[in-house]
């Protein structure tokens, strides 16, 4: 079976899978996006591309036989389980959903259907992670017994006013935004253990005041300063795994600190190595000892474009799912074990203390 696809949601990330899907050679058949004017300018870029007017009419493509869903975060369930139902092979972007709840749906139709799943966390796959996780499997780190991760930006809230601070649309801030990607990332690294409680914190201190938010960058549209914005733009937690891991994840969208004084990136404790690397970045060093001394590893990988490698190896997995039925890049029950963590974290925020996940 040769894979070709349908994109479900025209916008910034729509196309990044459309432009990655030409650079695999994967046609794109079909698209739809809430917004006709972006479905007709996707298509106006990507020409082969049927405009589709709802998303059954783009399932119901016979030669749609793979799609991505990349719409607002309140209609995963709903797109995904609806596509799994038309017998698609699906990408789901992160995160899986708005509530473990809404996972276990996806699963249950996903069980019920004999469907296939691949999530979108592109974290796993950039250069410097594969590299990590490599060695990590190797035994350079030893026991891993403690992960910190962090995401930062000075003022970097997205379309603030629009579905990404709106939280029945979106579920939350930097931390279902930011946080699902890290979160995922240490689980990944460190052979996925089970997170058993958590002790979070969330703050909401500059969408208070969003006709005076002044900003170093806004993706994701301009600011409606008469939109909505009732999440939150920072959040830290302390996440307790069964066999004693821990994970701090701190992530904020807007902050009164100069972001080059912020680590941005993933710190790797073990008992015989440790690291700290930039997701994106292109070189990395491994603390470690040799010869009763002190050492460090520096390990080599070749890489021209970061982003892209880390894209086209999210399809070159896809692919292989989609075409010989081979494990996918991240699979549903790794969605389902962050969300979970994302759920604990609001939670614990919420009731001022730790709670089980």
């Amino acid at each position: 079976m040769t894979m070709t696809l349908g994109i479900i949601g025209a916008g910034a990330i729509g196309n990044v899978h459309a432009d990655t899907a030409a650079r695999a050679g994967i046609p794109v058949a079909g698209v739809w996006d809430v917004n006709p004017a972006k479905g007709t300018a996707f298509g106006t870029k990507h020409r082969d591309a049927r405009v589709c007017g709802s998303v059954k009419e783009l399932l119901s493509m016979r030669e749609v036989d793979s799609v991505v869903v990349a719409v607002p975060n309140v209609d995963h369930a709903a797109v995904a389980c609806e596509a799994l139902e038309a017998g698609k092979t699906v990408f789901l972007e992160k995160p899986m959903a708005m509530s473990v709840a809404e996972c276990d749906r996806i699963i249950a139709t996903m069980e019920r259907t004999k469907g296939r799943l691949q999530m979108g966390f592109v974290s796993r796959s950039t250069p410097a992670s594969r590299t990590v996780k490599a060695f990590i499997d190797e035994g350079a780190f030893g026991r891993i017994y403690h992960v910190k991760c962090s995401l930062y930006r000075r003022r970097g809230v997205p379309g603030l006013g629009g579905w990404f601070t709106t939280k029945a649309m979106s579920g939350g801030g930097p931390l279902i935004d930011l946080g699902v990607h890290v979160l995922d990332l240490a689980l990944h690294l460190t052979g996925n253990p089970s997170p058993d409680r958590v002790s979070g914190a969330t703050y909401a201190n500059f969408g208070t005041r969003m006709k005076d938010y002044v900003h170093t960058f806004m993706w994701a549209g301009p600011p409606r300063f008469d939109g909505t914005c009732d999440v939150e733009d920072h959040a830290t937690a302390l996440v307790r795994c069964a066999g004693g891991l821990t994970i701090e994840v701190n992530v904020t969208w807007a902050m009164n600190v100069d972001e080059k004084h912020m680590a941005n990136g993933m710190t790797v404790f073990g008992d015989r190595g440790g690291c700290f690397y930039q997701i994106f970045g292109k070189s990395l060093s491994i603390a470690t000892e040799a010869g009763g001394r002190v050492a460090d590893l520096v390990p080599e990988f070749a890489s021209g474009n970061v982003e892209h490698d880390a894209w086209d190896e999210q399809y070159r997995m896809f692919r292989a799912l989609a075409e010989r039925g081979t494990p996918p890049h991240a699979d549903a029950a790794a969605g389902r074990r962050v969300q979970s963590v994302l759920d604990a974290i609001y939670r614990s925020s919420a009731e001022g203390r730790e709670v089980a996940v």
